[in-house]
């Protein structure tokens, strides 16, 4: 099935917002650390100052991997260091971790960061966290062993996004790995940009755009990415099949068993890995672990870390680190393993396991019967990748609509009563209905708002829902999970569920002149199961 005309014309504007949003983001991130990209070759060790190399590794296939390496002060070969691998994440040069890596080093670290392969001087091709991937990470492993004072017993991995993915996959298949710090990554990579069987747009839009522009995508990343935007569904199941391979949750058995200590960290509008994927992994991992979830967009809870400033994530890094990898008794291992940090009041929570962290759920009745038009954007909608999730963590402004100007005909809403105390709003909110469609294939956007006295709602959380080979005219049951968040409703605010068929994050899929349904059934009602801490 093709995309309809005007998912056509969304994708090309959101493919160039995302693909200019790309080269920004890429541009600010690198801007802090490229003053050590002037540095030479080597910096000969100083009094108290870690020694820098940069430096060629051999990774998989005989491809030329560029790295730095950071030694601390004073190794003279007596002795032996933990050592950190952090491989880069997309799109980024070997500089991103420079400042990271320092400091590390000031600790008693070597850390060797390097460019994974297929991007900017790195050797080879994109190849999307693949088995080369994993290779290259032992490669670089088996060379820090070689030619720096590691200690082949101490030996930890991290990174951000593309290098918290290649980590995570790493511990699953090399037993000298003892801990992992992965951030804003994730644990199953098509329930990240596929989730609700529904293309994420813009974040495929800025993935394909910013890897074309900083590397060179195999003609398999290429295939795949075609295929996925132009909705051949004829390929579906190959693309599961490429994105299993590629995912965490797919090697959980060798994880587990190999028993690493493993922590994630992730932002509650992460544009690209929801939080509810990461979620679900962690809660299946046995060995020693660590979930940290804070408001933002796919890696700025971990940016201002890149550039020096005081970063929570980042000291929380190094005390993962220390504890697993030294042996400090600085706490860590004791405190609540699952640390929220809510995106109203900024106040960090803690839990002793994700499915403790609402205590009770407050139920929205679907009631009654709406039918909508689709193919119409009915102006609710989850925003713009990174920008808005951005607007949400530095200055609490959320996408929002005005419930009462949202056309009826183009969006299904039900309300909640008001609430006469705050509600916090914690976890993961679930809808249950019945559909009914006119067309066999087609898409649905569900959005939870806080609405305030005026009718002016701020969005709490949202999922798409997407599918195919319906009978026309015959209902069918549908449950979605929107994505996991910490929200704080003040008293006085309602609740409002609003369905709609059109958002610029997603492809959709509704032929032109469908129509939806959604009814409540008596002996199956339709809900929205909203988690709560009381």
């Amino acid at each position: 099935m093709t995309p309809s005309r005007t998912t056509s014309r969304i994708a090309s504007r959101a493919t160039i917002a995302t693909v200019s949003a790309a080269v920004l983001a890429t541009t600010a991130l690198t801007a802090a650390p490229a003053t050590a990209q002037a540095a030479p070759a080597e910096s000969a060790p100083s009094s108290g100052v870690p020694s820098v190399k940069f430096v060629d590794i051999k990774g998989d296939g005989g491809i030329t991997l560029k790295a730095n390496v950071f030694t601390p002060a004073g190794a003279d070969g007596s002795r032996r260091y933990p050592v950190i691998v952090l491989p880069t994440s997309w799109a980024m040069p070997q500089v991103e971790y420079m400042v990271q890596a320092k400091k590390l080093a000031d600790a008693g670290y070597v850390v060797v960061g390097y460019n994974s392969r297929g991007f900017w001087q790195s050797g080879g091709e994109i190849e999307t966290a693949g088995p080369q991937d994993i290779a290259d990470a032992s490669k670089v492993i088996d060379w820090a062993l070689a030619h720096t004072p590691a200690d082949p017993h101490r030996i930890g991995m991290g990174g951000v996004s593309y290098g918290a993915g290649i980590s995570l996959l790493a511990s699953a298949f090399d037993k000298r790995i003892k801990a992992v710090a992965a951030l804003s990554g994730w644990g199953d990579l098509i329930g990240s940009i596929y989730s609700g069987r529904t293309q994420h747009l813009q974040a495929a839009a800025m993935l394909g755009g910013a890897g074309a522009l900083t590397g060179r995508p195999s003609p398999e990343l290429k295939s795949v990415l075609k295929d996925f935007l132009t909705s051949n569904l004829a390929k579906e199941k190959d693309m599961i099949a490429w994105g299993k391979k590629r995912s965490p949750a797919t090697y959980l058995d060798k994880i587990n068993a190999n028993g690493a200590a493993i922590m994630l960290g992730n932002a509650w509008g992460d544009s690209l890995f929801p939080p509810n994927q990461y979620a679900d992994f962690y809660e299946k991992l046995k060995g020693p672990k660590r979930l940290e979830f804070r408001p933002g967009d796919h890696a700025t809870a971990e940016a201002t870390g890149l550039f020096g400033l005081p970063n929570d994530t980042w000291t929380n890094t190094k005390r993962w680190f220390d504890h697993y990898l030294k042996g400090a008794d600085n706490g860590i291992n004791r405190e609540s393993p699952v640390l929220l940090k809510s995106r109203s009041t900024g106040a960090y929570e803690g839990y002793k396991s994700w499915k403790d962290v609402p205590s009770a759920h407050r139920k929205i009745e679907l009631d009654g019967s709406r039918r909508i038009n689709t193919n119409w954007d009915s102006g609710a909608d989850g925003g713009l990748i990174f920008l808005s999730s951005m607007l949400d963590q530095f200055f609490r402004l959320p996408p929002m609509a005005s419930m009462p100007l949202l056309p009826r005909s183009l969006a299904a809403v039900w309300q909640s009563e008001r609430y006469e105390s705050g509600q916090r709003v914690r976890g993961t909110t679930r809808l249950h209905t019945t559909l009914t469609s006119t067309a066999e294939s087609g898409t649905a956007i569900a959005y939870l708002y806080d609405v305030g006295p005026l009718g002016l709602g701020k969005l709490v959380t949202h999922a798409p829902y997407t599918f195919h080979g319906k009978t026309p005219g015959k209902p069918f049951g549908v449950d979605l999970d929107l994505f996991a968040t910490a929200y704080d409703v003040p008293a006085g605010h309602h609740l409002a569920v609003v369905v709609d068929t059109v958002d610029p994050l997603y492809i959709e899929h509704n032929p032109s002149g469908a129509k939806l349904t959604f009814s409540s059934p008596a002996g199956d009602p339709s809900y929205v199961s909203v988690p709560v801490r009381d």
